[in-house]
């Protein structure tokens, strides 16, 4: 009888110390798991830069500028442009292009060769709730940026004041005045403007949404602005840094002072009506009726439509936004005559 007592309790105890030590196990797991969770809250970044959905430490509060940026032959390689969120590409007058560069999450010493104003452009900025600036404009353009409230800053009252433009002499003019970017938010508040902002952001794409993009090969895609003279754009897929490299005109678009390549990591796409609407060759361009469009990331091709969204630019499929990947993003706007089909060329080589 004792021999069963002593091997009862030997089985007890041996029963106690293995439910202590699963217990203990259990807990040590459960404390790994709350200090990973801890360290995961406290890695994630605090806030997100709508225009890029890349993650940062910093109060994300300062407002977006839109910058009016020359894309003459003459004004090339251009500065600053690789600070830039977002950059449209759109025809001024003729055959040759122009870009509003809107910055927020970097911000460049200098940006430039800055160039006059047109409709589409300052209500692009504004449909961003973006301070425009540019230097220039025809009077009616002027006029129509007073009357409808535009905030902005014209180069042409600041031309060469040392402070918010400069005048290099290796350019010249047109194609020399440019932005001190550091005063902007200066002169700006100095005109009573409020340089602060929260943003709602733009839809991104997760890591998993990225990895399951779907699409049409596409390793180079040409855009044929203009024949004669010469106006091509062109983007090449670099899979090293999963981004597409800029050429106009078979030249790399680079950094003026650094060569360092222009790099997108989305370049959208879209076609809509242009008229041209004077003697000098202004254009009428319509941003608000949407329209077909294609959309690059990470080497593939989707085929989808656009549209305005309480003033922003997005792509569209089966009615839903579709997200950007996080970064870069060129904006090209061509006619919709030709269209897509005539003047976009991919190719997978």
């Amino acid at each position: 009888m004792k021999k069963w007592v002593s091997i009862l309790f030997v089985v007890a105890i041996t029963v106690f110390a293995l439910t202590a030590c699963s217990k203990d196990d259990q807990k040590a797991e459960d404390n790994e798991d709350r200090e990973n969770k801890v360290s995961e809250k406290s890695q994630a970044p605090k806030d997100v830069y709508p225009l890029t959905g890349i993650g940062t430490n910093e109060k994300v509060d300062q407002r977006i500028v839109g910058v009016m940026v020359n894309n003459h032959s003459n004004a090339r390689p251009q500065t600053g442009l690789s600070k830039a969120d977002i950059v449209f590409e759109i025809l001024a007058e003729g055959k040759i292009t122009r870009f509003l560069a809107l910055f927020q999450s970097e911000q460049p010493e200098v940006v430039g060769p800055v160039r006059s104003a047109r409709e589409y452009y300052f209500e692009l900025a504004n449909g961003y709730d973006a301070l425009y600036i540019y230097h220039g404009a025809a009077r009616f353009v002027d006029d129509m940026i007073k009357t409808r409230g535009i905030e902005h800053l014209n180069g042409a009252y600041y031309d060469n004041d040392g402070h918010l433009f400069k005048r290099e002499s290796f350019r010249k003019a047109p194609h020399n005045s440019y932005l001190q970017f550091d005063a902007v938010v200066d002169v700006a508040e100095e005109k009573g403007y409020d340089m602060k902002r929260n943003y709602e952001s733009l839809p991104f794409l997760t890591k998993d949404e990225i990895s399951a993009l779907e699409g049409e090969q596409a390793a180079h895609v040409e855009i044929v602005y203009s024949t004669n003279p010469m106006e091509i754009v062109e983007y090449d897929y670099d899979e090293a840094s999963g981004k597409y490299n800029r050429s106009n005109d078979r030249e790399q678009t680079v950094e003026l002072e650094t060569k360092e390549a222009i790099q997108a990591d989305n370049v959208f796409i879209i076609q809509t009506h242009h008229e041209i609407i004077d003697d000098d060759g202004r254009r009428a361009v319509d941003i608000e009726s949407g329209g077909e469009a294609y959309l690059l990331q990470k080497g593939k091709l989707q085929k989808l439509q656009w549209e305005n969204r309480n003033g922003r630019i997005l792509p569209i499929k089966d009615g839903q936004p579709v997200g950007f990947v996080p970064g870069k993003t060129w904006i090209n706007v061509i006619p919709s005559s030709p269209g897509l089909e005539q003047s976009v060329h991919v190719s997978n080589e």
